[in-house]
């Protein structure tokens, strides 16, 4: 699925078009550059997936990893930018998120071979000629 979306608004509203469909085991591999739109499609799945639109929803840059009470399931947010060895990962409770939530991880290149669970590919960039654009493209891989 591709789509384009011209504000943050937008870009919440495919989030929230993708919540329903997510469940316990599935990872959702967020992919982009500095300031490409992880953290706020990441930041509006989390809230449509906890019930609670006004919830505080950091960027986990410097904790790694961020755990809410989702209304079906446990919903992990990693930020991975800072890590250097792939299997920090497991000092960040990696295997207890794949078993029990719905995982969401930005910057997954940094996981090396450690990826796990039903996987979403999510991609965005900017779009050329329109600096307000963004492409959001969803792929789905099952295990």
């Amino acid at each position: 699925m591709k789509i384009i979306v011209r504000s943050e608004k937008e870009t919440a509203q495919v989030a929230g078009e993708l919540a329903p469909t997510l469940k316990a085991g599935d990872v959702l591999y967020m992919h982009g550059d500095l300031g490409a739109g992880k953290s706020v499609f990441a930041r509006a799945l989390i809230r449509v997936l906890c019930a609670d639109e006004g919830l505080d929803v950091p960027s986990p840059t410097f904790t790694l990893v961020q755990m809410y009470d989702g209304m079906d399931c446990p919903v992990y947010h990693y930020d991975l930018y800072r890590i250097q060895d792939a299997e920090e990962i497991f000092e960040l409770g990696w295997e207890d998120a794949l078993s029990e939530g719905i995982v969401i991880v930005e910057w997954p290149s940094r996981l090396g071979a450690y990826k796990g669970g039903a996987a979403l590919d999510i991609y965005l960039s900017p779009v050329e000629n329109d600096q307000d654009a963004r492409e959001i493209v969803i792929e789905r891989h099952e295990t």
